[in-house]
C-alpha cells in the first residue's frame, strides 16, 4: 500500500504511513516524488525513474538492468506519473533532501562556463560555439592567464554566419568568482600531464594529485556559491575527479562531512563518450565488430575497468573483449604517434545533450552508484538523473562493477 503525503506544494508517496507531512491525494498529471531510504553519503540523491523495481532497489548497479531488478508493482498514479516521465525516487538519508522538492531549473538555453582554455579546453569551447546555438545561451571562459581568455574571446567573438549574428552562443571572459554564475560549469583545468614519450603507462591516474588539489578548491567554491546547477569533469582522471568534487563540496570548513554541498545528481564525469565514440571509430573499420554501431553499449570508467558491449541483444564476450582492449589502449597509441589526444576528449563527452530540458536523445557519462562512479547512457532531465534501464546488461559489465567495488 502506498501513501500520498504534500510538502512545499509537491506530492510525496511512500510505503510507510504516519511521515510528518500531511496526507493528500495525487492530483493526475502532476510530478511525484517518491521517498527512498539511502546512505547519506555514498547513496544516490534523486533520480528518474523508469522501471518500477528501481525504487526497490535504488542505489546498487541493478537499475540499469530491467531484468535483475526486482518485482514491484505500482498503484494507478504511480503507474501514471511513472508513464509520463513524471516519477523521481529522492534518497531521504541526504541532508537537505527537501532542496529537490523547490528545484526549479530554469527555462529556456542555459549558461555554460569553463575554466581553463588550455588545449583540450580551447576545443571543447570551439565545439559548444559551433554546435551549441539549440542550448546555449552564452559561454563564459576562465583561465589563470588573462592573455589566453582575451584572445579566445576575441577569436570566437568573429566566427559568426553572414546575417544571422546570433545563430552561435556569445562568449565572454568571467572572473573566478562570478564561475558559478551559470547551469552548467565545466572543469578542464589539468597540471602535470605527463609528456608524449614518458615511459608513464597510467596516464589519466598520474595527473590525479595535482589535478584534485585544483578540484578541491572549485568544488569548495561550488559550495559556497550554492551552486544548483551540472558540474562537469572533463579532466583526466574524469572518475576520480568527480567523485573529489562531490565529496569536497560537502565539507564544512574544518573537513568534517555535513551533505550541504552539491547533490550526487550535479556532478557528472565525461569521459565515457570519448571511449564509445573510440569504440564506434573501431566498429566502422572492422565487420565483425560492426553490430556495436547499432545495438552496442559502453559501461565503466574512462581506462582501466571500462566495458564494451558489442551488443545488448546479441551479446559476444569475444569480440566485446577485442574492442574493449582497442578502445582502452587508443590513447596509448595516439601518444605513440607523438601526439597527445586532443580532439576526441572534449568533443563526444561534451555536456551540450544534458543542457536540453528534456535531457535531449542521452550521453555516455557517469554518475554517483554507492561507493564508486560507474559509466553508461544517461539523460538529465530535472530535477534528476535518469540512467538508461536495459531489458537485460551483459553479466561482464556487472561483474566488473561489483570487482571494483570489492577492492
Amino acid at each position: 500500500m502506498f501513501y500520498y503525503y504534500e510538502k512545499d506544494n509537491k506530492i510525496l508517496a511512500s510505503q510507510r504511513a504516519g511521515l510528518p507531512y500531511p496526507q493528500r491525494e495525487p492530483i493526475p498529471g502532476a510530478p511525484i516524488y517518491y521517498l527512498v531510504e539511502g546512505d547519506p553519503v555514498l547513496g544516490r540523491g534523486s533520480f528518474k525513474v523508469n522501471h518500477p523495481g528501481q525504487l526497490k532497489a535504488p542505489h546498487g548497479l541493478e537499475v540499469l538492468d530491467a531484468s535483475r531488478l526486482p518485482e514491484f508493482p505500482l498503484d494507478g498514479p504511480l503507474s501514471a506519473a511513472l508513464e509520463a516521465g513524471q516519477l523521481t525516487a529522492v534518497n531521504t538519508g541526504r541532508a537537505g533532501w527537501e532542496s529537490v522538492l523547490s528545484a526549479a531549473p530554469s527555462a529556456g538555453k542555459k549558461r555554460l562556463n569553463i575554466l581553463a582554455i588550455g588545449d583540450v579546453g580551447s576545443t571543447l569551447l570551439t565545439g559548444l560555439k559551433l554546435l551549441g546555438g539549440d542550448v546555449l545561451s552564452s559561454i563564459g571562459i576562465c583561465d589563470v592567464s588573462d592573455q589566453v581568455t582575451a584572445r579566445w574571446e576575441f577569436e570566437m567573438g568573429q566566427i559568426n554566419l553572414p546575417w544571422d549574428y546570433y545563430a552561435f552562443p556569445d562568449v565572454e571572459v568571467v572572473p573566478a568568482e562570478k564561475l558559478f554564475d551559470c547551469d552548467v560549469f565545466v572543469f578542464v583545468a589539468s597540471r602535470g600531464i605527463p609528456p608524449v614519450g614518458s615511459k608513464v603507462k597510467d596516464v589519466r591516474m598520474a595527473q590525479f594529485e595535482t589535478n584534485a588539489a585544483i578540484v578541491k578548491q572549485y568544488a569548495q567554491m561550488a559550495r559556497a556559491a550554492n551552486f544548483q546547477g551540472l558540474w562537469c569533469a572533463v579532466s583526466d582522471p574524469v572518475d576520480p575527479l568527480a567523485k573529489t568534487a562531490y565529496l569536497e563540496s560537502n565539507k564544512d570548513e574544518n573537513g568534517n562531512w555535513d551533505g550541504r554541498g552539491l547533490r550526487p545528481e550535479q556532478v557528472q564525469g565525461f569521459g565515457l563518450g570519448v571511449m564509445n565514440a573510440r569504440a564506434a571509430y573501431y566498429a566502422k573499420r572492422d565487420e565483425k565488430l560492426a553490430s556495436f554501431l547499432t545495438e552496442g553499449r559502453s559501461f565503466g570508467p574512462h581506462g582501466t575497468g571500462l566495458w564494451i558491449a558489442n551488443s545488448i541483444d546479441h551479446y559476444d564476450e569475444a569480440i566485446s573483449r577485442e574492442l574493449t582492449q582497442k578502445t582502452v589502449t587508443a590513447n596509448l597509441w595516439m601518444r605513440e604517434l607523438g601526439s597527445s589526444p586532443m580532439w576526441p576528449p572534449p568533443c563526444p563527452p561534451g555536456p551540450c545533450p544534458s543542457c536540453s530540458p528534456s535531457g535531449g536523445s542521452g550521453t555516455a557519462g557517469r554518475c554517483s552508484w554507492t561507493a564508486s562512479l560507474w559509466g553508461s547512457r544517461t539523460a538529465i532531465p530535472p530535477p534528476g538523473w535518469r540512467p538508461s534501464c536495459c531489458p537485460v546488461s551483459p553479466t561482464s559489465s556487472l561483474g566488473i562493477f561489483k570487482r571494483r567495488r570489492r577492492n
